[in-house]
């Protein structure tokens, strides 16, 4: 019978029926990723943030965190990934993050896949798709190309539209379109921000 004993409707979309066990053991790590992404526009970077977790999977522990900084030191390799990545192999007193896993907030771009394949990662988690710039399976899938030595499991979408609205806010708010920091890689500028936050559509 319609309407008895159901909560009023909410204006967000409802909440599945039961979980995602892919992605839903990553919401924390991701949520934690977000933190770092929030931190980057003090500095005029793109939010986009990074969490390198060793080996334990998602309840792995924390070994290094990041978010952009390529407007805070000048450093067009400054990307989150590439950040989170070289503190996690100093923590572990060397570059093989065997075991390990990427978590970032943002489809990597082909320097980070390339720097993720190269450190041996196990597995890179992401959430927004980046659909100019990605390399994790939208515009190349440098990370599951057959002719790479090593190959990360990835998981994408975790959270994708909590992921995509701080970039769709800070392109929004005024971001200059060109110039230093907004190429590909930065942050899917106005790819992400005409989707309303959720580049993959989700």
């Amino acid at each position: 019978m319609r309407g008895t004993n159901h909560p009023p409707a909410h204006d967000t979309a409802p909440e599945p029926a039961h979980g995602d066990p892919l992605r839903d053991p990553w919401v924390p790590a991701v949520r934690r990723a977000l933190v770092e992404a929030l931190a980057a526009p003090a500095t005029g970077d793109v939010p986009v943030g990074a969490v390198v977790l060793g080996p334990g999977g998602p309840r792995g522990p924390v070994l290094a965190t990041a978010h952009n900084e390529r407007e805070a030191h000048g450093d067009p390799t400054a990307h989150a990934e590439v950040l989170a990545l070289r503190r996690a192999a100093e923590r572990l007193d060397g570059w093989r993050l065997t075991g390990c896993t990427l978590v970032v907030t943002l489809e990597p771009c082909a320097m980070c896949a390339g720097a993720t394949a190269l450190a041996r990662v196990e597995r890179v988690v992401y959430g927004a798709v980046d659909p100019k710039a990605g390399a994790a399976g939208s515009v190349w899938d440098l990370l599951r190309d057959r002719r790479v030595n090593h190959r990360p499991e990835v998981i994408s979408g975790v959270l994708a539209g909590e992921c995509g609205e701080p970039l769709s806010r800070f392109f929004r708010s005024g971001r200059p379109a060109t110039g230093p920091g907004t190429g590909p890689g930065s942050g899917a500028g106005s790819a992400v921000a005409s989707t309303g936050g959720s580049p993959d559509g989700s």
